[in-house]
């Protein structure tokens, strides 16, 4: 009996764990492996800027989403957000603390 709870136990707090890494282990993605369409639409949006860093994340298991830190030419920095599908979700900018959302 109590090898049967120990198992449970073990089994849960492993699941546990599993769900909750889920969000810290997002992807850094090298830009050549961003799928096409939401390359163009970081682009569009740059404005011809310095795209520094973009992470990939799974969100509720199955909708991915791109996340690019961007620079504009003017020296801006924005984060945005956009589907796998090209589709885009967000721009924050970070030092204004303000976002747009289109959805």
């Amino acid at each position: 009996m109590n090898i049967k709870i120990l198992i449970l136990s073990s089994l849960m707090i492993l699941l546990f764990v599993t769900s909750s890494l889920a969000r810290v282990l997002d992807d850094n993605v090298p830009l050549f492996q961003v799928p096409e369409k939401v390359r163009q639409t970081i682009k569009e949006y740059t404005q011809d800027g310095m795209i520094e860093n973009v992470e990939k994340r799974t969100m509720k298991k199955k909708v991915i989403v791109y996340d690019a830190e961007v620079r504009k030419p003017n020296g801006e920095a924005i984060e945005i957000t956009i589907e796998e599908d090209g589709t885009f979700v967000e721009i924050r900018h970070p030092q204004k603390s303000k976002s747009h959302k289109l959805k």
